[in-house]
């Protein structure tokens, strides 16, 4: 029986799934945990991965592994393969001032058109930016740049400080496409220079793989391309030109599947690529699931009773809304923001009602991100919702009333590591399999406008 692995190296902890490599069948599982923050040492992950990797039954048998991960962290390495400072995640949002600062020089029009993205603070570039402003000594080291999941299958191949191969970085058009110095044509080296104020000619670059790619493992293991974790998911999902995938995890996602790009001189609407060859228009929210956690401390209850009380409310929250913004916000691109709630009288102001109002500012915001991609031309049939919140009874019947398309929720599983084990089987076989979702439940419910109407009359 062929095996195949698949890694989801996300934001919160590293996931390991491996699947037989003819049927899709999970057989084996690993996780580990990573460090809280938005600065970290890259190391952190490597331990985790380790760690996820030996629970999962370690890599004798494997036939080919794929790494996803968190999309656009910045991963800089000197000519001796050491990582300079630690990573900046994607929910880094001081490199805010100089996502301003690139769009001012060379444009949105011209962002969108080239890379197929406008920068916001969570895309690399503009971290490598902040890097050259506020910490020049260690920008004028980077002798290459990479992303998590580049720099994690890099490593696992065997190479790091003790074998520095830069030439050996390997990335996936899926998360090159969150750089914001890529584009259809590969990278653009102009953008990369603009980024760090300075000729980038001599900067290693992961080259790109294609979806069915692969480079050679440890012990004759085949090494997949990876991808970002969206992309990543929409393989394990197995979703379609027709599906919008809404996810509510740290942060919140919306994306579709498309056959051509997206490009949104207005920044609001990303046109990544996926990693099956297509593309993969998606918006993204700051503020997700820690809302709920956040909403739910302040009331002193777990998740199950923050749904019970939200449940306990009514459609609209009797008024009481909440703009999300609890951490800035990056669609729409606030990311000095902070969260607000309206509406409050004597009678709206109630435990029930604030604990509704916290999960319809959520995904109100979400169906806000989801307009905009259909402004775009993509017309989805369904919703597929996922993540850990998803399993919540309130999330899933307040998102049949917010959102206008029926809602389905797959199963719970690790969607991204699933996917990489898909991406880790199409390297190993040469085609991509039929693996996604086996059963999805469609949820009960009629959209209720008012929602979206009173949370849309309070965006600014």
């Amino acid at each position: 029986m062929a095996l195949v692995m698949g890694v989801d190296s996300s934001t919160q902890s590293c996931k390991v799934v491996v699947r037989d490599a003819a049927t899709g069948a999970v057989v084996r599982t690993g996780r580990s945990s990573h460090p809280d923050g938005t600065e970290v040492d890259p190391a952190a992950w490597w331990d985790a991965l380790q760690q996820a990797i030996a629970q999962a039954g370690g890599l004798d048998g494997i036939d080919a592994v794929a790494i996803a991960g968190q999309q656009h962290g910045m991963v800089v390495l000197d000519a001796e393969g050491n990582v300079i400072r630690p990573a900046l995640l994607w929910n880094d949002t001081r490199s805010a001032d100089a996502a301003s600062d690139l769009v001012s020089e060379l444009g949105a029009g011209a962002f969108s058109i080239r890379t197929g993205v406008v920068p916001v603070a969570s895309f690399t570039a503009t971290k490598l930016r902040w890097l050259a402003d506020h910490e020049p000594d260690a920008a004028a080291r980077i002798a290459a740049v990479a992303l998590p999941h580049d720099w994690l299958t890099w490593r696992l191949r065997g190479f790091g400080p003790e074998n520095p191969r830069l030439d050996e970085l390997v990335t996936d058009r899926s998360d090159a496409s969150g750089t914001a110095y890529w584009g259809a044509d590969g990278y653009d080296r102009e953008i990369l220079s603009l980024a760090l104020r300075r000729d980038a000619a001599d900067i290693v670059l992961p080259r790109v793989l294609g979806p069915s790619e692969h480079v050679a493992g440890p012990g004759g293991m085949l090494v997949g391309a990876g991808a970002g974790d969206n992309a990543g998911a929409a393989l394990g999902l197995g979703a379609r030109s027709g599906d919008a995938v809404v996810s509510i995890g740290t942060s919140g996602t919306v994306f579709a599947v498309t056959d051509s790009p997206v490009r949104d001189a207005s920044g609001t609407v990303a046109g990544f690529a996926d990693a099956a060859g297509g593309w993969l228009p998606l918006i993204a929210t700051l503020n997700a699931a820690r809302v709920m956690d956040a909403t739910a401390a302040l009331l002193g209850v777990g998740h199950d009773e923050l749904g019970e009380l939200a449940l306990a409310s009514s459609a609209g929250a009797g008024g009481l809304v909440l703009q999300p913004w609890f951490e800035g916000e990056r669609t729409p691109n606030h990311p000095d923001a902070t969260a607000t709630l309206f509406g409050m009288t004597l009678a709206s102001t109630t435990r029930e009602n604030l604990a509704r109002a916290a999960i319809e500012g959520v995904l109100c915001g979400l169906a806000e991100g989801l307009d905009a991609i259909r402004a775009h031309g993509v017309t989805p049939q369904r919703i597929l919702l996922i993540g850990g919140a998803a399993q919540n009874p309130a999330v899933r019947g307040i998102a049949a009333e917010v959102f206008d398309l029926p809602v389905f929720v797959p199963e719970p599983q690790e969607y991204v590591a699933l996917g990489a084990a898909a991406q880790a089987a199409w390297a190993l076989t040469g085609s991509r399999p039929g693996w996604g979702a086996e059963s999805a439940d469609a949820v009960p419910g009629t959209p209720v406008p008012g929602i979206r109407a009173q949370y849309s009359a309070r965006l600014p």
